[in-house]
């Protein structure tokens, strides 16, 4: 196979940009919460940091975005360096194959979220990272990961999607209560959830979310705040779980760890290769971004990037 230059990715990625917005096939936002039903749907960017270090980009890749469920992966990285494997017994490891807020599960396996992805799961990593601190405390941990990750001190919390997911979020209210009722919280639910819903309002841009997948890649110029141990296991999450129900979907089409968010952005990795971070605010049915997965899929296409490459 030809090698590609990244002379020849980024012409890809502006003609990808191009297509994107001539088709204009952008689905809506997440209508269900306020502040993220106003972004305007015509939105796209895609941003690429290869193994030695080089940023590209396309499209509105300077605009901030509510991250959303993509900070579940950074959570999880912070609980996983506070308390290592002991957060396993208190969330499991497998797809849920349910919508990412369902109650479902929860209530059949005993107040046990199936992986910290799905948002009972997240609740209770959420919760752990809040072990024994105030919820400023937990963010401050949390946002100071993000930043060092990104080397940019310029990231964050948007306090209206905050505010705007507190008012409406009463399913995640309920997951809350009934993960209190089985023993799988340890602080007060209010105290969880308003940490939750901080830390889904964190802004970035794609060039900001690449950058901070650098460690979960491997490159040569990731600032070391993962282990490579621990990297390979929460990309193994990503790739199984990062998508909710339609994780399997994107492992069958793009064949590469994702974790998407439904402010419309979608973190990807290609190990040992790149870094990649897509976002278009429209969303399928499974709540992934529309643009953003297939744009994904595009990408891996071009790049033969894909852990079952042979």
């Amino acid at each position: 196979m030809t090698q590609i230059t990244p002379d020849d990715l980024q012409t890809f990625l502006t003609d990808l940009d191009a297509a994107v917005r001539e088709t204009a096939d952008w689905d809506v936002p997440a209508t269900y919460i306020p502040e993220l039903a106003e972004v305007a749907v015509n939105q796209f960017a895609i941003s690429v940091v290869l193994g030695d270090g080089q940023l590209l980009s396309a499209g509105d890749h300077d605009t901030l975005f509510s991250i959303q469920s993509i900070s579940k992966v950074f959570t999880l990285a912070c609980v996983l360096g506070r308390i290592g494997d002991q957060i396993w017994t208190r969330v499991g490891r497998e797809p849920s194959g349910t919508p990412f807020d369902s109650i479902v599960l929860l209530e059949r396996e005993a107040g046990r979220p199936r992986n910290p992805f799905i948002n009972a799961g997240a609740l209770v990593t959420t919760d752990a990272l809040l072990q024994g601190r105030m919820p400023k405390d937990a963010l401050s941990e949390l946002i100071q990961f993000v930043r060092a990750s990104v080397d940019d001190t310029d990231i964050h919390i948007d306090k209206a999607v905050a505010a705007s997911e507190k008012a409406t979020g009463f399913r995640n209210v309920a997951l809350a209560n009934f993960l209190k009722s089985y023993g799988n919280l340890t602080n007060l639910p209010d105290l969880t959830l308003g940490t939750y819903f901080h830390q889904c309002a964190i802004a970035m841009t794609t060039d900001q979310l690449a950058l901070a997948g650098r460690d979960l890649a491997g490159l040569t110029d990731a600032p070391g705040l993962i282990s490579s141990q621990r990297a390979r296991r929460i990309n193994a999450l990503m790739m199984t779980c990062g998508h909710y129900d339609g994780s399997s979907d994107f492992a069958f089409r793009v064949g590469l760890p994702g974790k998407s968010g439904v402010g419309g952005g979608i973190l990807i990795i290609a190990p040992g290769k790149a870094s990649i971070a897509v976002w278009s605010p429209g969303l399928n049915h499974y709540g992934n971004s529309k643009v953003g997965a297939e744009a994904a899929h595009r990408l891996a296409a071009f790049t033969n990037w894909s852990v079952f490459s042979r």
